[in-house]
């Protein structure tokens, strides 16, 4: 035995390594037990919803002494609480998963088993965005600060069932291109502080920036949803609205007007825009079938 083994690197991978990584990866997320594979994805939906409390209660009055930017740049800095818990504690998220289309792209994946992973984690994550919704709702901490909080938790309801299709479908590229560039840099993470760095950036600009993110809104509209529908005659009082005021805020525009073009948007942003282009980049076949000599070492020059 080598009496002094060499230390662990704590360098990061580089984003080759990190292209095999995100492919392996992703055929053992194909390959999870449906039971646990949900069980994993209810938990993604809680810690997304958990980042979107932080977010709503954070920002809850913030406007009346910062800028519009600031504000912003407060709640994505708090609503990273979501990824970091799905990235360090383990859970299945279904942006996240968008990259599972590397392996596929790479035929280590079918396309059934990338299907079965999207259409089970997105109901799994949709499971416990909403059942977080409903307990918070059941919780009264919207009535906190005089219902200022629940009015908050109402303004950003309404104004995600407020986008036209193409907006909300754009929107949604972009903020999941960024949250795929989070995933894909924890790729290269060697340790959970690395980790956590490298979610912060890539997840605040997406929330600073107001781009749609599918699972956190399963999170955001229902919230405002329920405070419509159930909230006291006191809150409105306090709030000096009524629920007449929120009209557009309905099931079918949450469903129609924002979750379906988001989602589309989402798989473009993460499936197309990151992880299809680095499968091309780093992963992709030549046309003999071969690897693209990039990849391959350089010779060890002979010795004179």
């Amino acid at each position: 035995m080598n009496p002094n083994p060499p230390l662990p690197s704590l360098d990061a991978l580089l984003p080759a390594d990190m292209a095999k990584k995100a492919e392996n990866i992703g055929v053992t997320k194909a390959n999870l037990g449906p039971f646990r594979m949900f069980a994993l994805a209810v938990l993604a939906g809680a810690f997304i919803a958990m980042g979107a409390v932080f977010m709503t209660t954070v920002t809850t009055g913030a406007t009346d002494f910062l800028s519009y930017g600031v504000t912003r740049l407060l709640g994505g800095l708090v609503f990273c609480l979501g990824l970091v818990l799905v990235v360090v504690a383990g859970a299945e998220l279904f942006t996240g998963n968008n990259l599972i289309v590397m392996a596929w792209a790479g035929r280590k994946v079918s396309t059934a088993k990338l299907l079965r992973n999207w259409v089970i984690v997105y109901l799994g994550n949709f499971v416990g965005s909403i059942a977080t919704a409903y307990g918070m709702f059941l919780s009264g901490q919207y009535l906190f600060n005089k219902g200022a909080l629940g009015l908050n938790a109402l303004n950003i309801a309404n104004a995600k069932v407020s986008h036209d299709f193409i907006p909300a479908l754009v929107l949604g590229i972009f903020c999941n291109a960024l949250v795929c560039l989070a995933v894909w840099l924890c790729m290269g993470a060697r340790t959970t502080t690395d980790k956590i760095a490298a979610i912060i950036f890539p997840i605040t600009a997406f929330v600073a920036a107001g781009f749609e993110h599918s699972i956190a809104n399963m999170y955001f509209i229902p919230i405002g949803l329920f405070i419509k529908g159930g909230a006291p005659a006191e809150f409105w009082t306090n709030i000096g609205k009524t629920a007449a005021d929120f009209s557009g805020l309905t099931w079918g525009s949450f469903f129609v007007a924002n979750l379906l073009p988001v989602t589309i948007g989402n798989i473009i942003g993460g499936a197309l825009m990151v992880g299809l282009v680095y499968w091309f980049i780093y992963l992709r076949p030549s046309w003999t079938g071969h690897k693209e000599e990039a990849d391959k070492p350089e010779p060890k020059l002979k010795k004179a």
